[in-house]
């Protein structure tokens, strides 16, 4: 998703921009320090998505909205609690993210965003993937498809209607099931620990009680599937 970032804050540009580096989905074109720049870009360009301050000088980020005669998908962010009620009156805006923005919840407005996209994010399952080489697991990512090294993955995790393949490089969020990309995967490479949890086998640092060690992430194994995990393993 291509997006543009307006705050007046430079502090605030520069975190939503660490932010986005984090998502792979997310393509940030530009950040602006006000409205008004923002509004002659948008007058030549096209984005998907909109992270945008409230309260800012001269221009507020209702009044940028207010300018806008189809706008994208926005994302408010802001230091200001007791705005949300009204925020929603605009259909364009799709959460509000309260400052100090986490991690977590930004990726789960990133989630939601997706979700409003014309084209959602999918596990690609047309005849190219089918015939693709078994080293590799190709996924459409903002309409393109990206080719993933099924090696490099060590870890997939289920987010209520979305999964995160987690690779030695990238993460990316995909509109998928556990179960449709874990009957992808070479089964004598990958087992499934726990209902949320696919790992790489091949990547475990240590295992402890009902718990697994893949990189610096504690995986939890649930009780039924702690047997087959134990069998798959070189024990001495």
């Amino acid at each position: 998703m291509n997006c543009i970032i307006i705050d007046d804050e430079a502090t605030a540009r520069a975190i939503i921009r660490q932010l986005c580096a984090q998502v792979d989905i997310l393509n940030v074109l530009e950040d602006f320090p006000n409205a008004m720049q923002a509004i002659k870009y948008l007058n030549q360009n096209e984005v998907d998505l909109i992270f945008l301050d409230i309260h800012m000088p001269d221009f507020s980020g209702i009044d940028f909205i207010e300018t806008l005669k189809n706008p994208p998908k926005i994302i408010l962010t802001t230091s200001d609690t007791n705005f949300g009620i009204q925020a929603f009156e605009f259909d364009c805006i799709i959460d509000y993210l309260v400052k100090p923005i986490t991690p977590q919840r930004f990726q789960k407005a990133i989630l939601k965003a997706q979700s409003f996209m014309p084209k959602a994010v999918e596990v690609e399952s047309s005849d190219q993937e089918e015939s693709s080489s078994e080293t590799d697991l190709y996924v459409n990512i903002d309409r393109r498809l990206v080719k993933i090294n099924i090696a490099s993955i060590y870890l997939v995790e289920a987010k209520g209607d979305y999964i995160n393949v987690k690779t030695e490089t990238k993460n990316y969020i995909v509109h998928s099931t556990l179960k449709k990309i874990e009957d992808k995967l070479p089964q004598d490479l990958f087992l499934k620990i726990h209902r949320s949890y696919v790992i790489n086998v091949k990547k475990i640092v240590d295992i402890e009680d009902n718990s697994v060690l893949i990189k610096k992430e504690v995986i939890p194994v649930s009780r039924s599937n702690r047997p087959e995990l134990m069998k798959r393993l070189n024990l001495l």
